[in-house]
């Protein structure tokens, strides 16, 4: 477990940086844009960068920035890239950052043996983003 968590957690979100797959979008970038943006820090609980390093970010505990309406109760996961070289939403994971990924969700899962996990987009109709970029809620279906 990566710390004592008395929210109530129902939901893992899975998120991209919307990154081009070209470019390099590392976790001081990611935090210098979500402070710019009028957070006190990153939004996501975990960023996975290209190189499979799986990097904490905000405490499992504090309510995160990451899906308006599901914060509250959820856990965000965000994975750099998303986006094609021609910029169009895309699965950019490395196999690397398909491995960290899958080795989060089973350790957040075995924590939270309730939470359902989805993609950004899968959690209203409204939601105009491909975020992630992939099926979520269908390549995690056996966790």
């Amino acid at each position: 477990m990566y710390f004592q968590n008395f929210r109530k957690i129902d939901t893992i979100v899975i998120h991209c940086s919307a990154t081009r797959e070209d470019r390099d979008f590392p976790v001081e970038a990611l935090r210098r844009c979500h402070r710019k943006r009028g957070f006190a820090d990153i939004g996501y609980h975990f960023y996975i960068t290209r190189d499979a390093v799986i990097h904490p970010c905000r405490p499992l505990h504090q309510i995160g920035a990451h899906a308006a309406g599901w914060n509250d109760h959820s856990i965000g996961v965000c994975y750099e890239g998303g986006l094609s070289r021609k910029n169009r939403p895309a699965d950019t994971r490395t196999l690397a950052q398909k491995c960290a990924l899958l080795d989060l969700l089973r350790q957040l899962k075995a924590d939270y043996p309730q939470a359902r996990i989805v993609g950004h987009t899968q959690l209203s109709p409204y939601i105009r983003k491909a975020c992630p970029c992939f099926d979520a809620r269908k390549e995690y279906a056996e966790l």
